[in-house]
C-alpha cells in the first residue's frame, strides 16, 4: 500500500525518519540534525514512491542514482538506507560518526552501501550528479537498441541539496552545463530552509534562484510546504515528464522541524539535547524514553519498498540476458566496462620512441598520440578539456563530434572554462560506472579544481588528469600561468599519482599506469616545449616511479663502488641532466648516474633494496626540476630548482630557462660544487632512514 494513500502511515514514516536521524546525532553527541528533520518528507517521497533501487543489489547498474549533496545531513541518508534494507544496521546507526563505522560524519562512497559519492564539501555532490546524468545519457545512446531494448540503460539521478550547495561556484559551472546538455533525467530537490551556519540566508544569499536556473535552461518548480507529500510527489512526476531539461524543485522546508530551535541556525550543527529531543518525541507521538525506536508498520512499509526494487532488478537482469544473446559484442563489452576490466590487447599498439632520430615534440603532443591510441581500444575512455582542447592535445580522432544534446553517443566533451566543475563531473561519470573519464587544462589551473581533485583521491576514482604547460617553459604567459609550486602540491596528496614524463616512451608509460590504476587518480604533467628522446627511457619502468637512465663510468673510475654523483630529474629537464652528466664524465675522473623520477609516489612504494639500488649509500644526489624544490629534500642532498618566493617571470621559455640557471654550463658548475662539497665525506642515502608512518 502506498504511504500517500494512508495519511496516518505517511506521517508516521516521516516522523520516524526525523526522530531516527536526531537519535543518531544525539547518540554521537555530534552532527547535524536540522536538515534531516526538515528534509525527511523529501527523502520519504523519493525512497517510498519515486526511485528505482535494490538494497540487496546496491550496484545494480540500472538503478536510479541518489546524491545527498548537503552531506552534513547524512543521518537522513543512513536512516533511509537502514529502513529500506541496505546493509546498514541499527547498530551501525548507533555508531554514527564513530571510528571505522559504516556511518561516517559525511557520506563516503567506499564505506557505506548505497552511498554513490562522497559528499560534504558543498556543491561537489550536485556537480557529481551532473556527471552521472551525462553518463546515463551517453551509455543509453551507445547501447540501447530500438527493438525492445530502448530502456536497457534508463534511469534518473536524484539530488537533495541545500542553500550552501547553490552558493558554491562549482554548482553554477556544473548546472550551466547540465542545462546546455539538456540532461532531462537529472532532478534536484532544493532544500530551501533559508538557513546557513551564520544565520538567515538574507545575510548573503538573496538572488532569485528560480530565475537563475531558468536562465541555465532548467525546468523549475516550487513547492511551498515540504510536508505536503502530495504536492512533492506531483512535482517530481512533472520533473520526470520533462525529458528535455534538467529539473530543479525549490522546496520550502523548516530546518529542525518540530524542535524548539526549528527555523534557526542553532539546530544546524549540534545535537538537539536530551530535553529538546524528548519534547520532539512527545510532539510526534513517540515514547521520549526510547531511542532508535522504529514502529513495526514503518519498518514493514519501507522493507516492502526495498523488496519492490529486488523484483525490478531481476526483471532488468532478464532483459540484459536477452540483450547479450541478441547483441553479444555490445553485451560483453558493457559487462567488461561495468567490471572495470581493460580490453585485451589495449596496450599493443601504443606509440614508442623511434629507434634513432625522429622528430622531437613536446610531451603534450606525445600525450595526444598516446591518448588517441588508448581511446581507439578503450571505448570507456570519455572526456575532454576546459576550453583548451588544442593546447592540451586532447581531441579524440575516433569521436570527431562532441557530446551535445543531439550527439550524446560522442566521447569528447567541451567543458568550457570550468575547471572545478569539469573535475567533479568526471567524478560523477566514474561513480556512475562503465566510464573512465579524462579531463584537461594547464597544470597551474588544476588549482581551480583542487577541491574536486581531492574528492577524486579520497573516493578512489581513477580520473586521468591531462595537465599541460607544466613549467616556466610555457614562457610568455608569465607567473600567473607558471606552476612553480603545483608539482609539490599534487605529490603530497594521498592516493593521487603525479607523473611527469620526459619523452614519448615515458608518456606512454604514464598512460599505462593511469589506466591500470582504476581506483587512484593520475595527473600526467606535460610540457609545452619540445623535448629530446632519451636513450634508456622505458615505459615499463615508469611503473617503478624512478629508475636509472644510464651510468657514465669510464675505466679510470672502475674501482669506485658507487657513483660520484647521482643526478635525478623529471620531464623536460631530464635532457639537461643527461647532457650535464656527459660533460662531467668527459674528464674520466667521475662516475655520474642519471635517474629519471617521473612519479615519486610510485617510487616510494618500492622496496628499500630497490630504492637503494637507484640512490645508493655513499653517493650525493642532485636534482634538477624547473619547479619549486620543496619535496625534493626527500631524495636529493642538493635540489636545484626555482628559488623560494619566486612565481616565475614573463619571457620566452628559453630565456627563462637561462635566467633561472637551467642551462648545461650552469648545471655543470652546480654539479661540481656538490661533488666538491661531499668529497671525502660520509654520504648517507636519503632512502635509508627510519619511517615512522
Amino acid at each position: 500500500m502506498s504511504a500517500f494513500k494512508d495519511e496516518e502511515l505517511s506521517k508516521l514514516c516521516v516522523d520516524t525518519v526525523r526522530i531516527l536521524s536526531a537519535d543518531c546525532v544525539e547518540k554521537a553527541n555530534s552532527g547535524h540534525p536540522g536538515a534531516p528533520m526538515g528534509c525527511a518528507p523529501i527523502a520519504h517521497v523519493l525512497f517510498a514512491e519515486t526511485m528505482n533501487y535494490a538494497p540487496a543489489s546496491p550496484k545494480w547498474f540500472n538503478r536510479d542514482r541518489f546524491v545527498l549533496s548537503n552531506g552534513h545531513a547524512c543521518a537522513l541518508l543512513y536512516s533511509m538506507l537502514h529502513l529500506t534494507g541496505y546493509d546498514v544496521t541499527l547498530d551501525d546507526l548507533k555508531l554514527f560518526r564513530q571510528l571505522h563505522s559504516k556511518t561516517p560524519g559525511h557520506p563516503e562512497n567506499m564505506v557505506t552501501p548505497g552511498v554513490e559519492v562522497s559528499t560534504g564539501p558543498l556543491g561537489q555532490g550536485l556537480s557529481n550528479a551532473v556527471g552521472m546524468a551525462l553518463a546515463e545519457r551517453h551509455l543509453a545512446a551507445v547501447y540501447n537498441k530500438p527493438d525492445g531494448f530502448e530502456s536497457l540503460i534508463d534511469h534518473y539521478t536524484y539530488v537533495i541539496c541545500g542553500d550552501g550547495c547553490l552558493q558554491e561556484g562549482i554548482t553554477s559551472e556544473a548546472c550551466s552545463l547540465a542545462g546546455h546538455w539538456g540532461l532531462g533525467k537529472l532532478i534536484v530537490c532544493y532544500d530551501d530552509n533559508e538557513i546557513t551556519i551564520d544565520g538567515n540566508t538574507n545575510l548573503s544569499f538573496t538572488e532569485n534562484v528560480s530565475m537563475r536556473y531558468e536562465s541555465y535552461g532548467w525546468h523549475v518548480q516550487t513547492v511551498l510546504d515540504v510536508n505536503n507529500l502530495s504536492s512533492l510527489s506531483k512535482a517530481i512526476e512533472a520533473a520526470k515528464a520533462e525529458q528535455g531539461r534538467p529539473s530543479l524543485i525549490k522546496i520550502r522546508t523548516i530546518i529542525g522541524f518540530g524542535s524548539s530551535k526549528e527555523g534557526t541556525g542553532g539546530v544546524h550543527g549540534a545535537p538537539l539535547g536530551a530535553s529538546d529531543l524528548s519534547a520532539v518525541k512527545k510532539k510526534f507521538g513517540f515514547d521520549p524514553l526510547q531511542s532508535f525506536n522504529i514502529p513495526s508498520s514503518v519498518s514493514e512499509f519501507y522493507h516492502s519498498c526495498g523488496q519492490r526494487g529486488a523484483a525490478n532488478c531481476a526483471q532488468w537482469d532478464h532483459l540484459f540476458s536477452s540483450y547479450q544473446a541478441k547483441y553479444p559484442k555490445e553485451g560483453s563489452e558493457l559487462v567488461r566496462r561495468i567490471a572495470g576490466i581493460l580490453p585485451d590487447g589495449w596496450i599493443d599498439n601504443l606509440p614508442e620512441n623511434p629507434a634513432s632520430g625522429g622528430k622531437v615534440a613536446a610531451t603534450r603532443n606525445y600525450s595526444g598520440a598516446v591518448l588517441n591510441a588508448v581511446a581507439n581500444h578503450c571505448p570507456e575512455l570519455v572526456g575532454g578539456s576546459a576550453d583548451l582542447s588544442g593546447s592540451n592535445c586532447t581531441f579524440l580522432d575516433i569521436s570527431p563530434k562532441s557530446f551535445q544534446k543531439d550527439t550524446p553517443d560522442s566521447r569528447y566533451i567541451h567543458f568550457g572554462v570550468r575547471e572545478h566543475a569539469m573535475t567533479a563531473i568526471c567524478n560523477g561519470m566514474f561513480a556512475h560506472g562503465a566510464i573512465r573519464p579524462f579531463c584537461a587544462t594547464f597544470l597551474n589551473f588544476i588549482g581551480y579544481a583542487l577541491g574536486a581533485v581531492r574528492v577524486s583521491a579520497l573516493s578512489e576514482m581513477g580520473i586521468i588528469f591531462i595537465m599541460t604547460h607544466d613549467s616556466i617553459g610555457l614562457g610568455e604567459d608569465g607567473p600567473t600561468h607558471q606552476p612553480i609550486e603545483m608539482l609539490d602540491t599534487l605529490r603530497c596528496m594521498p592516493n593521487l599519482l603525479l607523473i611527469r614524463p620526459a619523452d614519448l616512451s615515458e608518456t606512454k608509460g604514464a598512460y599505462v599506469v593511469a589506466m591500470q590504476h582504476a581506483h587512484t587518480p593520475t595527473v600526467i604533467s606535460l610540457s609545452r616545449q619540445n623535448t629530446a628522446f632519451i636513450q634508456g627511457s622505458s615505459y615499463e619502468k615508469v611503473a617503478l616511479g624512478g629508475y636509472v637512465i644510464k651510468d657514465w663510468k669510464r675505466p679510470e673510475v672502475l674501482e669506485a663502488s658507487v657513483p660520484t654523483l647521482v643526478i635525478a630529474s623529471t620531464g623536460t629537464e631530464l635532457t639537461l641532466a643527461v647532457q650535464t652528466a656527459q660533460l662531467l664524465s668527459d674528464g674520466g675522473s667521475h662516475w655520474i648516474r642519471v635517474v629519471s623520477l617521473p612519479c615519486t609516489q610510485l617510487f616510494d612504494r618500492q622496496s628499500l633494496e630497490y630504492r637503494l639500488s637507484v640512490f645508493p649509500e655513499g653517493s650525493p644526489v642532485m636534482s634538477i626540476e624547473a619547479s619549486g624544490t620543496f619535496g625534493w629534500s626527500r631524495y636529493a642532498h642538493a635540489p636545484f630548482g626555482i628559488k623560494d618566493n619566486t612565481f616565475g617571470l614573463s619571457a620566452p621559455g628559453g630565456t627563462l630557462y637561462e635566467h633561472f640557471g637551467f642551462t648545461v654550463p650552469n648545471l655543470v658548475v652546480k654539479a661540481r660544487e656538490v661533488i666538491e662539497f661531499y668529497d671525502g665525506k660520509v654520504v648517507h642515502s636519503l632512502m635509508n632512514k627510519p619511517c615512522l608512518v
